[in-house]
């Protein structure tokens, strides 16, 4: 969210105090959740905390801006069961590399990153060694497990941030940090041969990111939607074919695509996706 304050994110650890020492009594402005509450009775509370020094690997990042995610209601309305007594919320980040901690060798001040979901990893375990690190049972979540981007300054582990362009709005930036990379990473697993044919069964936020990534990768996508809304913004987006469903996402699905994304929660679509595909 353009112009609302951004944060502070960091791997929990012995010593984290310490990380958060004050810098010369530098003082960041952050919103910090710690009573979670409909958001009509605003639970986010604004204060100052202590400028944030990085460790090990890690950048501070001056924040530019910071998305809104439907996840980031959830842990402020009290979904989401909180990990901590007091967090900042906010996982679609934007902004420029402050300072470095020891060890990055791959940032330099100055440069724009994104920080998203995933803040951090064990690196050591099967899935982090096989880069299916979102199954790795030490990871941590930015604005969830660590604080997040509703502030001023936020806190990144290098192996988690994204290098993004410099002359690109920030703003159109943001959700590609969290509705991008997941519409990607699905996309990728499932993407048929060169020039085949994809369904996206569902169509949100995630889905119409993803679906004009499969357009410009060449392949011809087939969109399954309930919703006249957003079939009709498929079409605009240059989907190859919109099945128009009744209701629950995906209508009577033929087989005819050689791969598929489920972006719809509902198990009757899971089915639907796997008959449309071919064998």
């Amino acid at each position: 969210m353009k112009g609302y304050p951004s944060g502070a994110g960091r791997r929990k650890s012995a010593g984290a105090a310490e990380r958060w020492a004050c810098r010369t009594g530098a003082q960041m402005e952050a919103m910090v959740l710690e009573t979670p509450a409909p958001v009509e009775r605003r639970p986010l509370r604004w204060t100052e905390r202590p400028d944030p020094t990085p460790g090990p690997g890690e950048v501070v990042v001056r924040v530019e801006v910071c998305g809104v995610c439907r996840t980031d209601l959830h842990l402020v309305e009290g979904d989401l069961p909180p990990l901590r007594s007091s967090i900042i919320p906010g996982h679609e980040v934007v902004g420029r590399v402050e300072s470095i901690g020891t060890g990055v060798d791959g940032l330099a001040v100055g440069d724009r990153i994104g920080v998203p979901w995933l803040h951090g990893t064990c690196g050591r375990c099967e899935y982090c060694r096989t880069g299916r690190e979102n199954l790795c049972e030490s990871k941590t979540f930015t604005g969830y497990s660590v604080d997040g981007g509703y502030a001023t300054r936020t806190i990144a582990a290098e192996a988690y941030a994204f290098r993004l362009p410099s002359e690109s709005d920030p703003a159109h930036l943001a959700p590609l940090l969290c509705a991008g990379i997941i519409g990607y990473r699905a996309l990728r697993m499932a993407l048929p041969r060169p020039g085949g044919r994809i369904g996206f069964f569902g169509f949100g936020g995630s889905a119409h990111l993803a679906l004009q990534l499969a357009t410009h990768l060449g392949y011809e996508t087939v969109v399954y939607s309930g919703s006249p809304q957003h079939a009709a913004l498929a079409r605009e987006l240059g989907a190859t074919e919109v099945v128009l469903g009744d209701g629950d996402g995906t209508g009577s699905a033929q087989a005819h695509v050689d791969g598929a994304v489920v972006f719809a929660p509902a198990g009757a679509v899971v089915l639907r996706a796997l008959a449309a595909v071919r064998k």
